[in-house]
Parts: C-alpha cells; sequence; structure tokens
C-alpha cells in the first residue's frame, strides 16, 4: 500500500476500480496499482491501461526534467488499452506540477 496525499489522491479518481500498469520498456515487465480509499496498491490481473517508458525517462518524469508531452509524441512514451484514462491520469499528474 502507497498511501497518498489528499490532492494527488484526488487526481487520481478516474483510477479507481481500474488497473494501472507501468511498464519499463526493453523489460516487459513493471508493476500494476489500483487506487483505493488510502491511495495505490499493488494488484494483479488484466490492465485496464498500460504506461510504458524507460526507467530514465520515468525518472526524467518525476523529476520534472521531461514534460509527458515531448515523451508521449517523441514515442518514449507510450500509453495502450484505455488511453482515455492514460491520457487523463498523465493530464492530471502533470496539473499537478
Amino acid at each position: 500500500m502507497i498511501p497518498l496525499p489528499d490532492r494527488l489522491h484526488r487526481v487520481l479518481q478516474p483510477l479507481r476500480g481500474k488497473v494501472l500498469r507501468l511498464e519499463i520498456a526493453g523489460l516487459g515487465a513493471g508493476p500494476q496499482f489500483t487506487l483505493d480509499f488510502i491511495g495505490l496498491r499493488p494488484c494483479f490481473g488484466k490492465p485496464d491501461v498500460t504506461v510504458r517508458a524507460s526507467l530514465a525517462d520515468y525518472l526524467a518524469l518525476a523529476l520534472r526534467r521531461e514534460d509527458p508531452d515531448t515523451l508521449f509524441f517523441t514515442r518514449r512514451l507510450v500509453i495502450e488499452g484505455d488511453t482515455a484514462l492514460g491520457l487523463e491520469i498523465k493530464n492530471a499528474l502533470d496539473a499537478l506540477g
């Protein structure tokens, strides 16, 4: 379980009841999460949305050294499955700035 600050928990509400997979490019593996009343928790099963990027690109995003739109349009950040959900989550996280 990963408890989340209230503000982050609110922007991730579209993920409630859905499965998000953060896949590391080239490995074909990565953690899966869903949102519950406390925060993110690991889960199994078929993901609703998969976000794929290299470990370096995930780090650059976390440190705000790269813009998610730049990575998305250069295909270094790939969203598969429920792309509307993936874009909603990406935009919500980006808005936290």
